[in-house]
């Protein structure tokens, strides 16, 4: 069984959130997809959207403008241009 998801998120201006997580949504440059445990290695750049990440049960939020996301072992790095 594959272990969990760990996403870490950056900005300009810092670490937004680091930690476990149940999935996350991603606004891909090629279209919105859904990132679970044992997710095939992948780098994709995000476009303006929402990065959704379920973390226990809770859904939580970033708007994003613009970024890039690179997914390897199950550790997500996403790096971003918040639009808050």
């Amino acid at each position: 069984m594959a272990k969990g998801l760990t996403l870490r998120i950056l900005t300009p201006e810092g670490t937004v959130f680091e930690g476990a997580v149940d999935s996350v949504h991603v606004p891909g440059g090629a279209g919105r997809f859904e990132i679970l445990p044992g997710h095939a290695p992948i780098v994709s750049s995000l476009l303006a959207g929402e990065l959704k990440w379920s973390e226990g049960g809770s859904l939580r939020s970033l708007p994003v403008r613009s970024g890039a996301l690179m997914l390897k072992d199950n550790e997500i790095s996403v790096c971003v241009e918040s639009a808050e």
